[in-house]
């Protein structure tokens, strides 16, 4: 009998956990945007195979994901199939392993290994014959933006291939028109499509307003609304709001920045509001490379250009500044001045002198869901607010 192909997703091992502050520990690495999708989707289009389940992940989703992935104990996880690292992002062009091939890597990295019918996961390997493919492993979360610098292009011709959707009559486009994949019709008279550095693909279902620049390369999931304002080199991902000047920026889904603002090379978890006036500095005055203080130590990130990371279910005030490389940490509420440059989860103020109750805030994600049409069930208060408690354990 043959047996369907698997593909599991393993996850960072828990001492890479500072370099993905501040998601570790909020949802698996697998559901995170690298460029224009999430890694897991990344694999399972690369592999032609759907994701059968994530091993050695300490913790599920961080509210109920229609799609949310099944966890496994990694002695579940058998051949025929592979384990490809959640931590890695794979060219989105169709991967056809050779016949001998027991490892795929990308650099000097192993990112994946084949198991044979029957076989049982007992671990990464170096050995026995790699076959090179296209991508980027990923070192920690900022490498998130260096995905969008690396991948995003590639990304958005990749997935365009089968549309034939081009400028909306009324646009202004800025190159050759060809390059613009639009898949939407509410799309005001007077937007501007800039592809003179990169294709644009927006998806259906997305309104963008009159006043909006965008610049490629650039990615807009559907359901998202783009208010006005320049945005270049981004990936926005589904229901989100955006509006103001955003710079290669990850908007991981149902995120809010309907104000002016600038947000630069940042990324955005899911259910983050900007308050308006919100801002990110993205460049040290000395021009040299930013730096990241997690929890347990600092991290040299070997990025010039690195602006916030901001966790799930933060939320700004009004006017609020964030330094080169912050870390706001999950459900963080930051008021009260610029925060530091690492904020804990849960935060209530920018001192972080006090932390958000936990019935508060279930409360809040509690009227928040329904404004992106997910209702409010027993399943998403329990997944709260056990996230609630793995973020204040410690």
């Amino acid at each position: 009998m043959t047996h369907a192909a698997q593909l599991y997703l393993l996850e960072p091992p828990a001492a890479a956990g500072a370099h993905w502050f501040p998601y570790a520990g909020t949802r698996p690495i697998a559901d995170l945007r690298a460029g224009a999708l999430r890694l897991r989707e990344r694999w399972s289009t690369a592999l032609a195979t759907p994701v059968t389940g994530i091993i050695g992940a300490a913790v599920g989703p961080s509210f109920a994901d229609v799609d949310a992935l099944t966890l496994l104990p990694t002695d579940l996880a058998r051949g025929p199939g592979w384990v490809a690292r959640s931590d890695a992002a794979p060219a989105l062009a169709t991967i056809t392993p050779d016949a001998d091939a027991v490892r795929l890597t990308i650099g000097n990295e192993t990112v994946a290994w084949r198991l044979d019918a029957d076989a049982v996961w007992t671990g990464p390997h170096e050995h026995g014959i790699a076959q090179a493919i296209d991508g980027l492993a990923l070192r920690g979360a900022y490498d998130l933006v260096t995905a969008l610098e690396r991948l995003l292009a590639d990304d958005v011709a990749q997935l365009s291939t089968t549309t034939r959707h081009h400028a909306p009559l009324g646009s202004i486009v800025l190159g050759a028109a060809e390059q613009v994949y639009c898949r939407s019709l509410q799309v005001e008279p007077g937007v501007v499509f800039d592809v003179r550095h990169g294709p644009i693909l927006i998806e259906p279902d997305v309104e963008i307003r009159h006043g909006t620049r965008l610049e490629g390369p650039l990615y807009v999931a559907g359901g998202s609304r783009l208010l006005g304002g320049d945005i270049r080199g981004s990936s926005i991902g589904p229901k989100c709001v955006v509006r103001g000047e955003v710079s290669v920026t990850c908007f991981t889904g149902y995120a809010n920045k309907g104000h002016d603002g600038f947000i630069g090379h940042s990324v955005l978890g899911h259910w983050v509001n900007l308050g308006a006036g919100t801002t990110t500095s993205n460049l040290k005055n000395t021009y040299g490379q930013v730096r990241l203080d997690p929890p347990t130590g600092r991290i040299e990130t070997g990025r010039q250009f690195l602006g916030t990371l901001f966790g799930d279910h933060a939320k700004t005030a009004i006017g609020t500044l964030c330094g080169t490389g912050t870390l706001i940490g999950a459900g963080a509420n930051v008021f009260g001045g610029a925060p530091p440059k690492c904020l804990r989860p849960m935060a209530w103020g920018s001192d972080a002198a006090a932390l958000l109750d936990r019935a508060g805030f279930l409360a809040i994600a509690e009227r928040v869901l329904p404004r992106r049409q997910i209702s409010w069930t027993d399943a998403h208060a329990a997944a709260l607010g056990a996230l609630y408690d793995r973020c204040t354990s410690g």
